[in-house]
């Protein structure tokens, strides 16, 4: 028993090379790519910049935390949210029929194809740049977020989309064609019931997303908690820095829970 075992071992390819050149590979990469890092920005001044930050982070000002008018902490915050829910919301719900028509499981290939493209043109384009373009149209504020989060969101949840599609076990609707099921009860018994799991899963997880990009779109006027941060840093005000990164810890983590729960709940039905 031995002797074969060890006969199947010695059959086995030899990878020792192609996993020492690999090595090697990664570490030259390395080496290469630290030469562009520069030291010379972190001076003294910028070490004392950096304590004032860590000091303001953990000595928040409490008045801000705790102002519950529409310049504090929690009232940003609550825009923050709705801007993300939101943008997710309509990205998911425009994101649906570019989906059904991106698989080549349902329609033809050079269809599906054309949505492919549309969904990859939307991806390209950084969330970012979608906020300067959106605050051009609209102006400075929250609805320029909320458009911003719905287009954004559509690239990567009609990719998403797209696999569950792909994924039907279409068994069951010829189960239910032979049963002599009308086709809305087709989408309503065989398609739903598999899609909705997924759908709802991917809505979460882009959400969790919206929340982190809708604070940096703050930075460029689009609403939410990024303008107070992006102006407190300017003014050096690490007090106010602190206050505004505790309320976002603390959202992110409530957020983080909630959908954790819900994810969870969908897994095992």
């Amino acid at each position: 028993m031995n002797e074969r075992i060890q006969t199947q071992l010695n059959k086995q390819p030899k990878t020792w090379i192609f996993q020492v050149i690999s090595v090697l590979i990664v570490v030259i990469l390395i080496g290469w790519s630290s030469t562009a890092v520069n030291f010379k920005g972190v001076t003294a001044g910028g070490m004392g910049v950096a304590s004032s930050i860590v000091k303001g982070i953990f000595n928040p000002d409490t008045q801000l935390l705790f102002n519950f008018t529409n310049q504090g902490v929690p009232y940003l915050l609550l825009e923050t949210v709705c801007i993300a829910f939101l943008g997710t919301i309509v990205g998911a719900i425009l994101a649906i029929p570019i989906a059904f028509l991106s698989a080549t499981n349902l329609v033809p290939k050079p269809i599906a194809l054309i949505g492919r493209v549309l969904i990859m043109a939307i991806r390209t384009i950084p969330t970012f740049v979608y906020g300067l373009m959106f605050i051009r149209v609209t102006g400075p504020g929250p609805f320029a977020g909320l458009l911003t989060m719905s287009v954004a969101s559509i690239g990567m949840v009609s990719k998403m989309y797209i696999e569950s599609i792909e994924d039907l076990d279409t068994k069951i609707l010829e189960s239910f064609e032979a049963s002599g099921c009308t086709t809305f009860q087709k989408i309503k018994y065989g398609i739903l019931p598999q899609l909705m799991p997924d759908f709802a899963s991917t809505i979460i997880y882009r959400f969790d997303m919206n929340l982190r990009d809708a604070t940096v779109l703050g930075l460029v006027g689009a609403g939410g908690i990024g303008a107070p941060l992006i102006f407190a840093m300017n003014a050096y005000k690490w007090n106010q820095v602190g206050a505004i990164l505790a309320g976002l810890i603390i959202l992110v983590l409530i957020v983080e829970w909630i959908s954790s729960k819900i994810r969870v709940k969908l897994a095992r039905g």
